[in-house]
């Protein structure tokens, strides 16, 4: 067993799975942010937004977020 978590196939399986559990995470932040700030209303993005794979990019939106008076103005990065 050790041997195999030493392998890089592993390393690379294992990668993969945290980043995606990142991005679920991510995901669910900004669910839950936009709802806060917006309202139910403003989860109709969420669709859209549950297509990006690019962490950085979905850090951008949950911290945009935080400043951004409108779900439109929110919309403009992405």
């Amino acid at each position: 067993m050790a041997v195999l978590r030493e392998s890089s196939w592993y390393q690379e399986i294992l990668k993969e799975g945290e980043a995606r559990g990142r991005r679920e995470e991510r995901l669910l932040s900004i669910e839950m942010l936009l709802e806060m700030k917006f309202g139910t209303q403003a989860l109709q993005m969420m669709p859209e937004i549950s297509q990006i794979t690019n962490l950085e990019q979905l850090k951008t939106i949950q911290q945009a977020i935080k400043t951004v008076n409108s779900p439109d103005d929110l919309r403009q990065l992405f």
